[in-house]
Order: structure tokens, then C-alpha cells, then sequence
């Protein structure tokens, strides 16, 4: 494995420390290199702290080592004034001769800025080091800035028999699906993205609370469509353990293109991911406008016979696996 590489792969494995916490900021990695050896290492703090080089920055403890090291990060550093200051400031404050990016900032405050700052200071700077990889995992941050909307997953569990929901039941709650650990799961995925979404219908047979209660983490912003203002206040989707959007008539016109209406509305919101969690009209919706990039399927054992169907959609298979007799298939949008 050749060595940039190599440090470029360990940037992205620590980066991920930052999933769920960084948002709206991207979850950077950084690594320093000296003489073929790790001298320190920093990811992204929760918003409104520390960048990724700031933190690698600060872990070294012998700073005169910096002026003949080489600093790895998986996104080009800033070179704004935002809740801290410029990274490549820093960078060239303690003489770091050497960058090593695995990807160049979309975002227009950056775009090459920190790149030809650092280069006038007189340092080396490579870039495109594992560049595909490193773009994969600021997925996130690259299409909200790109395609001006969040990055948008799919997610449902659909019974053997291919339904989501029972023809009638008998309580205003989810009829369960799938197994514990497969639901312990979901909830790790609310920790991870900043939003979850949902229809009226869904709030109403259901009652979801759609916050992170069997994982440790921030509870998604809760986004609800309720066209017709008519959802009661007291459900648990409107409790105050987390933030609310509610999306009516007087948000959107619902008679068409409605996601796309939603994902602008969610962009001006600053919200950089989302997860579309039901019911199959929602989902469904946001399959026929062909505004989703990721989706996460469960199969479960048991049939419902009748019922909601689930949604129908085409997309290239990236991974199957089993938890305990649950199926999981995560797809992308070609």
C-alpha cells in the first residue's frame, strides 16, 4: 500500500468519530507524520469546536517536530472565519511543510482557497489521495453543498410478503416487523443523521416518537408533513425532547413535486442529512421524483397477507447482511 495512502485510510477511519455530531460541519480526519511515524492525530469536534487539524495540531507534544512533518487530512482545510479560525492559518503558523488532501471543499467559501493560500506560503501540497473514498465518506457534506439538498435515506422494513403495515390493527402503535437488534440499530442511525421525516399518516396510526432512545447520541430534528395542520399537539412526535419542522400548506404546494419542494425547504434549514422513514405514500414520493441517495431495506420473517405495500423503487444493491433472522439490503440511487 503506498504511504499516503495508507495515512489517508487512517484519516477517514478516525473521521467517522465524528458521524452524527459534526453536522452541519463535515466529519474531517487528520493525521500528522513524522519520520514514518504518527506523531498525532484529530477529528472533527462537535459543531462549533475544534476542526480535525486543529486537534492533530494540539496532539502533538514535541511541536518543533511539525516544521519537518506531514499533515494528512481527508478535506482540504479552510481558510474562512467561521466558529474558528482558518485551518491553513494554523497550518502555516507551525511551518508544516508538507499537506497531503484527499479531496478539494465544495463548499464556496473554500474551493481551492485553502489549497493556494497554503501553496503561496511556500508549502507542498498534494491532493486527490484516495479522493474517491475520501468524496464517499463526505457523501453528506458534498451533496448538500452540490446538489443544494440534504443527502436522503430511505428506510422501511417490509414483511416476507413484501407489506409495511397490517391491514387494521388494534393500538396507535408500530406493529413490529423486524427484531430488537435490527430496531436497536435504526435508532444508531438517528444518532448519525441530523434529520428524520415523516407523513401524516404515519404519526397518526403509529404515534412514533422518532427520537434516539436505544442508542447513544442526539436526537434527529423531527420533520412531519401535516398539509392540512390537522395532526393533535399532544402526540409524541410534537414533545419538546427534540426539535420539530412541521411542513403544511403554507410551506408547500402539495399538489406536486412535493419532495423537492421538502429538499429545498430542508437546505434552507441547513440540513445536511435526512432519513425518510415512512409511510409508504412518503416514501414512495420522494422514489418517483428520483430524490434519494441511499436506501436501507429489512426483511423480516414474518407475513401480513394484506396490508400497505411497500414501496417500489430500482437502485444497485451495495451490501447485504443478516441480523439474526433479519434482512438487511442497503441500495444506492444510480
Amino acid at each position: 500500500m503506498k504511504t499516503h495512502e495508507y495515512y489517508i485510510r487512517r484519516c477517514i477511519e478516525i473521521a467517522k468519530n465524528g458521524l452524527g455530531s459534526t453536522r452541519p460541519n463535515p466529519m474531517v480526519g487528520s493525521v500528522i507524520v513524522y519520520n514514518n511515524k504518527i506523531i498525532g492525530e484529530g477529528f472533527t469536534s462537535a459543531y462549533g469546536g475544534n476542526h480535525a487539524e486543529v486537534n492533530a495540531i494540539n496532539s502533538v507534544k514535541d511541536k518543533n517536530l511539525l516544521k519537518e512533518a506531514t499533515i494528512y487530512v481527508t478535506l482540504e482545510p479552510c481558510s474562512h472565519y467561521g466558529k474558528t479560525p482558518p485551518c491553513s492559518d494554523l497550518i502555516i503558523k507551525n511551518e508544516i511543510p508538507k499537506i497531503v488532501i484527499g479531496s478539494l471543499d465544495d463548499n464556496i467559501l473554500v474551493a481551492g482557497k485553502g489549497i493556494e493560500k497554503l501553496r503561496n506560503a511556500g508549502l507542498h501540497v498534494t491532493v486527490g489521495v484516495l479522493e474517491q473514498e475520501c468524496k464517499v465518506h463526505h457523501k453528506r457534506f458534498f451533496t448538500f453543498h452540490n446538489k443544494k439538498r440534504p443527502y436522503i435515506i430511505l428506510k422501511w422494513a417490509e414483511t416476507a410478503d413484501r407489506f409495511i403495515a397490517p391491514e387494521t390493527k388494534d393500538e396507535q402503535k408500530p406493529v413490529w416487523i423486524t427484531n430488537t437488534f435490527s430496531r436497536q440499530l435504526v435508532h444508531k442511525w438517528r444518532a448519525e443523521e441530523q434529520a428524520i421525516l415523516v407523513g401524516t399518516n404515519t404519526v397518526l396510526q403509529d404515534n412514533p416518537s422518532l427520537t434516539t432512545r436505544d442508542w447513544t447520541g442526539q436526537h434527529p430534528i423531527r420533520v412531519v408533513l401535516d398539509a392540512e395542520a390537522k395532526l393533535p399537539k399532544n402526540l409524541s412526535v410534537f414533545r419538546n425532547e427534540a426539535k420539530n419542522i412541521t411542513i403544511t400548506k403554507e410551506n408547500i404546494d402539495f399538489s406536486e413535486n412535493i419532495a423537492q419542494q421538502i429538499s429545498e425547504l430542508l437546505y434552507n434549514e441547513n440540513i445536511t442529512s435526512i432519513i425518510i422513514e415512512g409511510g409508504s405514500k412518503t416514501l414512495q414520493t420522494f422514489i418517483d421524483e428520483n430524490l434519494w441517495d441511499e436506501a436501507r431495506i429489512f426483511t423480516g420473517t414474518t407475513t401480513f397477507k394484506a396490508g400497505t405495500k411497500a414501496p417500489k423503487f430500482s437502485g444497485k444493491l451495495i451490501s447485504e447482511e443478516h441480523i439474526i433472522n433479519d434482512t438487511l439490503k442497503t441500495y444506492t440511487n444510480d
